[in-house]
């Protein structure tokens, strides 16, 4: 025990004097937050808009009114046609339009939006925004009840999502390289030879990345509290658990990339083929599963940051119980228990041979 015990000082000092390392694994999730809570955001905000109308009556400047005082409509300009309008879009002056009939004040209809659709998603959601705004704000208080996100902070959606990236990369990519630069160095086989079991080693080498793990766990959790300004409306003693589940299963699939790769570059390299972009592209982590062609889904349905993230979104955002996760947590436990078995049996055969 002693022995074991020394085993993981010593690799939690060589990760300490490790500067390029350290700056990895506490520089990146602060970077990450920041980008994705700030900067890398869909939050509706300052859509420029102009302002089609030949007349401003009474309920056109009330319309117009309502839109100038939200936070997500700045009005640029005042057109008399369609077609102005249209040409201030094309040379990128205005992103929107809303265009009054003539005879708007005497029918009380007649509202035509003209956006710009080069980004989708984005134009849906300025369109959805638009038609709540302009129509009577008693009617859209009655009609529409936003849950969990009223403020729609994409924050909210990011928070989890980022959580499981950075949790799956640093514990699987960081213990994987760190194994094969044993082997690199040729250290690996003095190690094995020690009275230490080898799977002990193992285990060794995987506890400090486990406790830095936790350490980034902790960080994020404060900064979405604090900075970005994401509650933690769930259980915090279930979020704990869940993301441990999840550390395990990443320490897990980067044992497995040891056992395969030769050299640090190769671990890289697999690592962040096959963890970094399918994380980012068919976790949900940016765009729903749901919308994916079925192949994608299928796909991601072996991809362990999916179900992490939405169960972290469930616990975090919605408040939800364990009870309404326990499909991801089982999927996670299985995946979890599947590759380790795996990896330690590749480890039995490599040492084998």
């Amino acid at each position: 025990m002693r022995q074991f015990v020394s085993f993981i000082i010593k690799e939690t000092r060589h990760i300490l004097r490790d500067q390029r390392t350290m700056l990895i694994l506490f520089g990146l999730p602060v970077v990450l937050m920041l980008l994705f809570g700030f900067a890398i955001t869909n939050d509706v905000k300052d859509v420029r808009t102009v302002i089609v109308t030949s007349q401003m009556d009474h309920l056109t400047r009330q319309a117009v009114d309502r839109l100038a005082a939200s936070e997500y409509f700045i009005i640029t300009a005042t057109v008399s046609s369609p077609r102005e309008a249209e040409r201030m879009i094309r040379h990128q002056q205005a992103d929107l339009a809303v265009v009054f009939a003539k005879d708007f004040a005497s029918k009380k209809s007649g509202i035509q939006l003209m956006v710009d659709t080069s980004d989708p998603n984005m134009a849906q959601q300025w369109t959805a925004y638009a038609q709540q705004v302009i129509v009577n704000p008693t009617l859209a208080a009655v009609n529409s009840k936003l849950l969990y996100n009223p403020r729609m902070k994409s924050a909210y959606n990011f928070v989890p999502a980022i959580m499981g990236m950075l949790l799956l990369l640093i514990c699987a990519m960081m213990t994987s390289v760190s194994i094969v630069r044993e082997k690199e160095r040729g250290t690996m086989e003095v190690l094995l030879v020690s009275p230490v079991r080898p799977l002990m080693i193992i285990v060794a080498k995987a506890v400090p990345y486990l406790l830095q793990a936790f350490l980034i766990l902790v960080i994020i959790l404060v900064m979405s509290a604090t900075v970005l300004e994401v509650p933690l409306a769930g259980s915090l003693g279930w979020i704990i658990l869940v993301s441990l589940i999840y550390i395990l299963l990443a320490l897990s699939l980067g044992l497995l990339i040891s056992n395969i790769a030769q050299t640090q570059f190769v671990a890289l390299l697999v690592s962040a083929m096959v963890l970094l972009l399918p994380t980012v592209m068919l976790s949900g982590m940016l765009f729903p599963v749901e919308s994916m062609p079925q192949i994608l889904q299928w796909i991601s349905a072996v991809i362990p940051p999916r179900y992490y993230i939405q169960a972290m979104r469930k616990l975090m955002i919605m408040g939800v119980g364990i009870r309404e996760v326990l499909p991801e947590v089982t999927v996670l436990c299985g995946m979890t228990l599947l590759l380790l078995l795996i990896a330690l049996k590749t480890f039995h055969k490599r040492l084998a041979s």
